[in-house]
């Protein structure tokens, strides 16, 4: 006994609008996964404007929402870009931006199984599009509302009128790709509602849109082609398109899960050119690739197709045990897939003369078949086959007028034939072997018509190309494979000679290295011996320099009281004196030396040997000289000094001038007991030059003063002075007399006093 299983039309019928749905995802997200994320962030940092930004967001958030594997930390991601773009959108005002991001919330409220958002978001983006006059976000939405829709007769109507919307808007937009993206998809729903020469039409518009914009991903086109053509039964060009997809992929290097629809539909081919070990090696293919990635409907249908195949070869234990390999872990969802799995258990067990076992099924199948037409012709075949192996041939006529019905509305010559075999089998069994005869003959001929011997001549010729096609390439690509095996073992001698090289390099750069350690751990031991002899030599300075100043300081000491010592024999020498000139020279002598003892004091007591603060010094020195001539009462002392330090060349030159010229103002300025001030000012004048004024606000000098009364003493002392420290010396009458001296200040000793310091 004999049957022709529907796996030619009926499963094209069904598993079209799931390879519909799976090509249109794929596809998708081959053109994101293109995208390297990391280069994407580097374009959004680098951003020239904020509304190409908002573009790269976008392109961003689809590429972790197309990213396989459905991660929820790929779906937040995508969803936390595409409120950023959408708020930055909302910033500028940018329209189109914010449309796209509507839409694209929509499709991450599907992904994460939020159908009711989903669809409420993707009608907003609707809503916006065409406020806002937006073609290609209006064209996307209608694309995307196809997603909520089933895979019934009106559900399917439902998206040829959508996508019937977008073609001519993505056109009028020039959105090429999308343009024919979408015939495709539209002739993929026509051709699921039986429409196969218009499904045939749009793919080829689809396919002259791809080859124009210069897209050569063609193999799903193809594919649909090749799947079209063998539901009207033209085997050749349904074969010749399968290659094809099968050769596109190659050359695309597609590893993509549509392999898998390619293999499917290519095992179809040979199966309706009864090829049955070509279908066979395709269709697992096809499985393997469809287990690995676990998807349960392609591996019901596919199962289902090898099971199929079994059953033509009459090999029932094989069929079973293909369809008990997948039905335990991946159970069908949709209620085709699982009358077709009755339908196989059922023709096998009761061909096997199980019929305990088969009778459940047949039991189901004959529940289903009076609750809805769905799957009618595998019901129908089921149900007959059970009663021929059961023994209720009388039964099965009823249900072969009913497949006759079925047949006259779908017009497949298939079915016919499968009518005619039924009828021969039930007549045969009756022993009605006139009229067995007939029907025996008409599906022959049905069958002859299905499968005829030029039809098996072209597909062979077509099939023989292509294996000829693949062997040029495969010698081609062995050429090629050689080629680069000489190139390889030259790059292995040039790698070879190199490290060889780069291994005596080494050597020779090590022993330099060893050769350079060395001779800097020489040098660095001759380095510290220096050092440690450099210390050596530097504590023995130190020594030496706190010496010189302890002797320098002892010098200043004895200095100071050998200037004391004078002054105290010059006092008691003036007790023996009764001449007024003689008490007044060593009165004079006396104040003198006290000035210069003065700066000898301030030096050993103090750390810096070298200057003298004169604002200390010319204070004590007037405080000195107010004592001496008791002229508290009389002379008010007016101090306006800069803190000045000078060392002792200058120091004691500038106290004896201050001393000559305070004594002359207080014995000669204020005669008669007069009132007055004295103003001493010590400032620096600019740079290093300072001047000294020592003024008064006395008589001043006498009209006929003389030049020649500038060779006093005082006065002769106090130019000279001047003079040494290289001065300038003026004096005059301004109010009383003033006498300015104007002097470089001496830096030769600063260095040394400040090392000194520091030490």
């Amino acid at each position: 006994m004999n049957f022709i299983p529907f796996i030619s039309a009926k499963y094209r019928l069904c598993i079209l609008c799931t390879v519909s749905f799976f090509l249109f995802v794929s596809l998708n997200g081959m053109a994101q996964s293109k995208e390297d994320p990391d280069q994407l962030k580097k374009k959004i940092d680098a951003a020239e404007s904020d509304s190409q930004k908002v573009e790269l967001l976008l392109t961003l958030s689809s590429y972790y929402l197309t990213k396989p594997g459905e991660l929820k930390a790929d779906l937040d991601s995508a969803n936390n870009l595409n409120f950023e773009a959408k708020k930055l959108s909302n910033t500028l005002g940018y329209k189109l931006g914010k449309g796209k991001a509507i839409l694209l919330e929509g499709q991450i409220y599907r992904e994460k199984g939020d159908s009711k958002n989903g669809l409420k978001k993707t009608n907003e983006a609707l809503a916006y599009s065409k406020k806002n006059n937006l073609l290609v976000v209006k064209a996307d939405a209608y694309r995307e509302l196809c997603a909520y829709k089933g895979y019934e007769k009106e559900d399917t109507e439902a998206k040829i009128k959508y996508l019937e919307i977008a073609v001519p808007l993505y056109k009028k937009s020039k959105a090429y790709k999308k343009q024919a993206d979408a015939l495709k998809d539209l002739a993929d729903y026509y051709g699921s509602i039986e429409e196969n020469q218009k499904a045939l039409v749009l793919l080829e518009n689809a396919v002259a849109v791809y080859k124009a914009i210069g897209f050569k991903g063609l193999q799903g086109v193809y594919t649909l082609m090749s799947d079209n053509y063998g539901i009207l039964q033209n085997t050749q060009l349904s074969l010749q398109y399968a290659l094809m997809a099968e050769k596109t992929a190659e050359e695309v290097h597609d590893t993509s899960y549509q392999l898998c629809t390619i293999y499917n539909h290519l095992a179809l081919a040979y199966y309706d050119l009864l090829k049955y070990d070509l279908a066979f090696s395709n269709f697992e293919k096809a499985l393997n690739i469809a287990l690995e990635n676990k998807n349960t409907s392609d591996i019901n249908t596919i199962s289902y197709n090898l099971a199929s195949l079994y059953c033509q070869q009459k090999n029932y234990p094989k069929a079973l045990r293909t369809l008990k390999r997948t039905a335990k872990d991946y159970p069908p969802n949709d209620e085709i897939t699982k009358v077709r799995q009755r339908f196989i258990f059922v023709v096998c067990y009761s061909m096997l003369k199980q019929l305990d076992n088969a009778k459940p099924y047949y039991e189901q199948i004959l529940k289903d078949y009076k609750e809805s037409d769905a799957g009618l012709a595998y019901k129908l075949t089921a149900i007959i086959i059970y009663l021929q192996q059961s023994g209720q041939v009388e039964k099965t006529y009823a249900y072969i007028e009913k497949f006759k019905e079925f047949a006259k509305k779908s017009d497949k010559l298939i079915l016919y034939s499968q009518i005619e075999l039924l009828s021969f089998q039930s007549d045969h069994a009756s022993k009605k072997y006139e009229s067995a005869i007939k029907h025996l003959q008409k599906h022959q001929l049905l069958r002859d018509s299905i499968f005829n011997v030029e039809k098996l001549k072209q597909s062979a010729a077509l099939q023989l190309q292509f294996e000829t096609e693949k062997k040029d390439k495969n010698i081609k690509l062995l050429t090629q494979q050689g080629k680069l095996q000489e190139i390889k073992i030259h790059n292995d001698q040039i790698i070879r000679y190199v490290f060889i090289g780069s291994v005596v390099v080494l050597v020779l750069f090590l022993a330099f290295l060893y050769n350079s350690f060395r001779s800097k751990k020489k040098k660095n031991e001759e380095l510290e011996m220096q050092r440690q002899q450099i210390n050596e030599q530097n504590e023995l300075n130190k020594k030496m320099l706190l010496e010189k100043e302890w002797l320098l300081k002892e010098i200043h000491h004895r200095v100071k009281n050998n200037l004391q010592i004078v002054i105290s024999l010059l006092n008691t020498q003036s007790a023996y004196l009764d001449n007024e000139d003689a008490l007044m020279a060593i009165q004079n002598s006396q104040h003198r030396m006290h000035a210069m003892s003065l700066i000898h004091q301030k030096l050993y007591q103090s750390d810096n040997l070298a200057n003298i603060d004169m604002s200390w010094y010319i204070y004590e020195l007037i405080t000195y000289m107010r004592e001496c001539f008791d002229t508290d009462k009389k002379i008010n002392f007016v101090l306006d000094t800069e803190k000045v330090y000078l060392d002792v060349a200058q120091a004691v030159p500038l106290g004896l001038i201050i001393n000559e010229a305070i004594n002359n103002a207080i014995k000669y300025a204020f005669p008669l007991d007069k009132k007055g001030d004295v103003h001493i000012e010590l400032k620096n004048i600019g740079e290093n030059n300072y001047q000294l004024v020592i003024a008064d606000n006395g008589v001043g000098l006498p009209e006929n003063f003389e030049d020649t009364e500038r060779n006093s003493l005082g006065m002769n002392l106090m130019m000279g002075l001047t003079d040494q420290i290289d001065g300038t010396f003026d004096m005059k009458n301004d109010n009383g007399l003033s006498i300015k001296i104007t002097f470089t200040r001496n830096t030769e000793f600063e260095g040394s006093t400040e090392n000194s310091q520091i030490i």
